[in-house]
C-alpha cells in the first residue's frame, strides 16, 4: 500500500506510514550495518539514519533521511521482489567497508604514501635540495629528511576528512575521486562528521589541509638539519659562511640565507619546513 505522506527528516509522519517504512527497511537493515527498527510507527533518529543510510549505500545518491510518496527512495523501498531485495543486499554489503572512518583508514591509509625521498621532487627542486644537502653535510652538518612529495590522493582525503568533520562540507556534496574509493555519507548526518573526525584523528592533523600546498606539487622538503660546533658551508655562488648560533636548521637565519642562494626558502612558522616559494 502506498504511503500517503512524506516519512522521515521534517515529514508528515502519519503512524501507519512510518510502520510501513520501517517494516520495509527492516527487510534489508542487516547488510546496511544498522540495527532492525520497531515497527511501532513513531519516527525517531533510528529511523531517519536508516533511511538515509539506505539512500547512501543502496541509491548511491545524497541523503536527507526522508521518504516522499512516488519518489526515487519510496519506489525502491517498496520493490519488494526477491531478486530486488537481493540487488539491494548486495549493493548494501558492498558499500559498507567504503564508509569512511577508522576502519577505512585502517583497510585504505597504507594505499596513499607520502614520500621522504628527494629524488621524489619535482626534478629542478630536486637538484636545488640535493645541492643544499650536499653543501650542508660536507660542512659537517646532520640532515634527516622527513618529507617530500605528498600523495596528492592521501592530501586530497585528508582536505575532505577535516572539511567534513568541521561541517564546511556536507558529506554527500564531497566531489567524486575516482582513484579514491570511500563513502563520506553515512546517511546521517552526527555519523558523518563523527566518521571523518576519527579520520583527522589518525591522520593527525592540526590545521585545515591544502589541496594545493607545495609538498603535492613537489617543490617542499621538510628536514631537520644540526651541527655540534662552527661550521663553513658554501653558498650557490661558491662563498663561505660561518655558521654556529643557534645550532637548528629550524632557526637559524644565517642559514636561511645560505639555503635561499639555493633556491630553498624557509617558512619560519613551520620548523622544518622549506620551499621553492616559502610557503
Amino acid at each position: 500500500m502506498p504511503i500517503t505522506g512524506s516519512v522521515g527528516r521534517g515529514g508528515a509522519n502519519v503512524p501507519a506510514d512510518v510502520a510501513q517504512v520501517q517494516e520495509l527497511l527492516n527487510l534489508r537493515v542487516g547488510e546496511m550495518g544498522v540495527q532492525p527498527l520497531p515497527t511501532n510507527g513513531v519516527i525517531d533518529n533510528a529511523t531517519m539514519a536508516a533511511i538515509g543510510r539506505y539512500q547512501s549505500l543502496v541509491l548511491g545518491g545524497r541523503s536527507d533521511g526522508r521518504v516522499d510518496p512516488n519518489g526515487r527512495t519510496w519506489t525502491a523501498l517498496a520493490d519488494t521482489q526477491p531478486t530486488s531485495l537481493l540487488r539491494d543486499r548486495l549493493r548494501a554489503q558492498a558499500a559498507l567497508p567504503r564508509l569512511s572512518g577508522a576502519a577505512w583508514f585502517n583497510a585504505n591509509e597504507a594505499r596513499f604514501p607520502n614520500s621522504d625521498r628527494v629524488a621524489d621532487l619535482a626534478p629542478a627542486f630536486a637538484t636545488q635540495a640535493s645541492s643544499f644537502i650536499a653543501a650542508l653535510q660536507r660542512a659537517g652538518a646532520t640532515v634527516r629528511v622527513s618529507a617530500t612529495l605528498r600523495n596528492r590522493n592521501r592530501a586530497w582525503i585528508m582536505h575532505y576528512a577535516w572539511q567534513v568533520a568541521h561541517g564546511a562540507v556536507q558529506p554527500g556534496a564531497v566531489p567524486a575521486n575516482p582513484e579514491v574509493d570511500i563513502l563520506w555519507d553515512h546517511g546521517d548526518p552526527t555519523v558523518s562528521r563523527r566518521a571523518a573526525q576519527a579520520m583527522v584523528n589518525l591522520f593527525h592533523i592540526a590545521f585545515k589541509p591544502s589541496l594545493t600546498s607545495n609538498h603535492i606539487q613537489g617543490t617542499a622538503i621538510d628536514m631537520t638539519i644540526g651541527w655540534d660546533g662552527p661550521i663553513d658551508i658554501l653558498d650557490a655562488a661558491g662563498q663561505t659562511h660561518r655558521i654556529d648560533q643557534p645550532r637548528s636548521g629550524n632557526t637559524n637565519a644565517d642559514l636561511h640565507a645560505v639555503g635561499a642562494t639555493y633556491g630553498l626558502l624557509k617558512l619560519a612558522s613551520d620548523p622544518p619546513h622549506w620551499s621553492a616559494n616559502g610557503r
